[in-house]
């Protein structure tokens, strides 16, 4: 699925509902909670902070969804094509970051 028909879906899904799309503020407000969640969970299974016994376990890939969710239900609202912002954001990293980092075929020169 590209991200025009994620986009879609999201909007169909949202569309059914009277309330709609939140605000922006709104959806950002649930985003920085989706991604805290989501922050939680790598520390519990990647870092020294592990889970209290009586805490549920969740997948990162659940979490990773919910994060994308909202993202898409933000670019929504905004009317954001979300294919044209990564167009966007490639285009900057492939010109001013060009050479930001060591590749990897650097170690052959």
């Amino acid at each position: 699925m590209d991200t025009r028909d994620m986009q879609k879906e999201v909007d169909d899904y949202i569309n059914q509902f009277k309330t709609g799309y939140f605000s922006p503020l709104g959806q950002l407000a649930r985003l920085t909670e989706e991604v805290g969640e989501l922050a939680r969970e790598i520390s519990h299974n990647y870092g020294e902070k592990q889970k209290k016994p009586e805490e549920t376990e969740k997948k990162l890939e659940e979490e990773l969804g919910d994060v994308l969710f909202v993202i898409i239900t933000l670019a929504n609202s905004l009317e954001i094509d979300l294919s044209k912002a990564f167009e966007l954001t490639m285009n900057k990293f492939n010109t001013r970051d060009r050479d930001r980092f060591e590749r990897i075929d650097d170690e052959s020169i």
